[in-house]
């Protein structure tokens, strides 16, 4: 089995460097309270490794653009082979600045407007519907315009849920795809693709983190043979590729990944021994497992303090970027790494500590009662294995500014920085809360009239 970057203690001697540099560099440090860093070599290799595993099968790996909303990182994927799959028109936009081709992009989500079809038929992109009110919307457009996009139809295997409710799309009640087990749901399957011959895939999402590898591959051996069944009604093969979806779970305990995709390769061939003999072409799209363990963020220690018995650090990296780990903290725990304001690793006497955001809510802790290096103000903590999700897709609380994103690479004898996506400044947070409409609500109802009431709308309200 891999581990991260050849071996742990390469890894977080090759991390040590990258941190020290980049507190060198001023990328992290007093006047950079808190970046996200991803790693341009890690993601190359987990690109090399997945489609090793995949040998020669006829298969499109797409990436999930969710997991890392970068323009930057998308074209990193994007040169090293990889597709994606986008579920909004701004991850649609995002992924043509990328350079993907649209027949390499697919479009799912379960609330596409007309306009959003229509824009994805135009340019050929891939489109997986998520209902029966879909497949009738983008009939309508058919006929009034050809397009090339390949078209299929999402289903819910209903296999169950995983350690994760909220990451599990097979569940019962999932409001994904058509639930296939539902009365009467697998018979309307096969009569919208009898009536539709332009409906040519069949797509399958299980989850991700708290799946199993077993329940994802029972959720594509049901996609399997549900499409084995199409066809034979059809008398010819009228579904030519099966979108598996993607979401294998990521270890977040240490530095070893796993589960490898080889091993997922494995369990499917042993759950779906026809899948992977070309008869289908297939389609995947991971995202989390490519590039969690290729990132992290560091953080400066602000202050310490004690209260009740407890040590807790104050830092600038919270809820705002951690959101999942600070309101579900047992479901998405993240390791933390500790280094001095140099940079160096922290080898203080260990303490049990909260490590605590700049968010104001007491539930802001994206560690709770850790056993750490102790911390002093001017440390900087990292949270490992957040190149997926975390600082690249942030929640605005408290009006806080993205962080800045930088990528780098160790390849050859120097470590590069380069800048993915810069912090957000006060101007831009004003221009985002409405600053330019500031006398909006100045109506003249409070007071004088508005000088300038060009924007004024009168609504009728009615008796």
């Amino acid at each position: 089995m891999r581990i991260a970057r050849a071996d742990q203690d390469g890894g977080r001697q090759r991390r040590d460097r990258v941190v020290r540099e980049a507190v060198r560099s001023g990328l992290v440090g007093p006047a950079q309270l808190v970046s996200g860093f991803v790693d341009a070599d890690g993601i190359q290799e987990s690109v090399r490794d997945l489609h090793r595993a995949f040998g020669d099968a006829p298969v499109l790996h797409t990436f999930a653009a969710k997991a890392a909303s970068l323009v930057p990182v998308l074209r990193l994927l994007a040169r090293s082979g990889m597709g994606c799959e986008v579920a909004s028109p701004g991850e649609l936009a995002q992924a043509v600045a990328a350079g993907f081709p649209p027949e390499r992009i697919v479009l799912d989500s379960p609330a596409k407007t007309r306009a959003e079809l229509a824009h994805a038929l135009a340019l050929g992109v891939a489109v997986n519907a998520d209902n029966f009110a879909e497949v009738d919307r983008i009939g309508e457009l058919l006929a009034v315009g050809k397009t090339t996009s390949v078209l299929g139809l999402r289903i819910n295997p209903q296999v169950g849920a995983g350690a994760i409710d909220a990451m599990s799309t097979a569940s019962p009640n999932s409001k994904f795809g058509v639930p296939l087990r539902d009365p009467g749901a697998r018979q309307r399957v096969l009569d919208t693709f009898a009536e539709r011959p332009w409906l040519t895939r069949l797509h399958v999402h299980v989850g991700s983190q708290g799946c199993s590898l077993e329940l994802i591959a029972e959720g594509v051996r049901a996609t399997f043979e549900l499409a084995e069944e199409i066809n034979a009604a059809a008398g010819r093969q009228q579904v030519t590729s099966l979108d598996i979806g993607g979401g294998l779970p990521v270890n977040f305990a240490d530095d070893e990944i796993r589960p490898t995709y080889e091993t997922y390769v494995r369990q499917l061939r042993a759950a779906v021994p026809g899948l992977l003999s070309g008869r289908y072409d297939l389609v995947t799209e991971f995202g989390r497992s490519l590039v969690a363990k290729n990132g992290f963020t560091a953080a400066v220690v602000e202050y310490t303090k004690d209260t009740g018995g407890r040590r807790i650090a104050l830092t600038h990296a919270g809820a705002h970027i951690a959101t999942r780990t600070v309101f579900m903290p047992d479901a998405w725990p993240l390791r933390i790494a500790v280094y001095d304001r140099d940079g160096r690793p922290g080898h203080a006497p260990e303490r049990v500590q909260d490590v605590a955001g700049p968010c104001c809510f007491a539930g802001d802790l994206v560690a709770r009662e850790r056993g750490l290096p102790e911390l002093a103000p001017g440390d900087i903590v990292v949270l490992l294995d957040t190149g997926g999700y975390y600082f690249s897709t942030p929640w605005s609380y408290n009006s806080l500014a993205r962080p800045a994103v930088h990528g780098f690479t160790t390849h050859g004898p120097d470590l590069r920085f380069a800048t993915v996506r810069r912090e957000q400044t006060l101007a831009e947070i004003l221009a985002e809360s409405g600053v330019d409409q500031a006398d909006a609500l100045l109506f003249s109802d409070f007071g004088e009239a508005d000088s300038d009431a060009s924007h004024a709308r009168l609504v009728p309200t009615g008796d």
